[in-house]
Formats: structure tokens, C-alpha cells, sequence
């Protein structure tokens, strides 16, 4: 049995090694926003909110 097979908990346990959470526009892999799978960096999401929907109140 190899060491990805092992019984591993939480985290360890759904990712594996190739899966790494990256902005979907510039593959950027700080600062995302993964809330409702959208998985935009900050800077993206920034850009596109307002055609998404989003709206800023303050």
C-alpha cells in the first residue's frame, strides 16, 4: 500500500498532490475566493464582481 493510500483525516484525505486551488482567470494561487466555488483570486474577482451580480454596499 502506497503512502497516498494509507488511511489519512480530514484534508489530507480529499486532496491529493496534483489538486492545488488556482484563480480560474490567471491561475494565480494567493489570496482566492473559493466561497460558492467561484475560485477567483481576489484581484479577478474584483474585476468581474459587478457582471456576476455582486454589489458593494459601502
Amino acid at each position: 500500500m502506497s503512502e497516498s493510500e494509507s488511511e489519512q483525516t480530514g484534508e489530507q484525505a480529499t486532496r491529493g498532490a496534483d489538486d492545488r486551488n488556482v484563480c480560474r482567470r490567471c491561475e494565480r494561487e494567493q489570496g482566492l475566493v473559493g466561497k460558492y466555488d467561484i475560485n477567483l483570486c481576489r484581484q479577478c474577482f474584483r474585476e468581474v464582481a459587478r457582471e456576476m451580480g455582486f454589489r458593494k454596499y459601502s
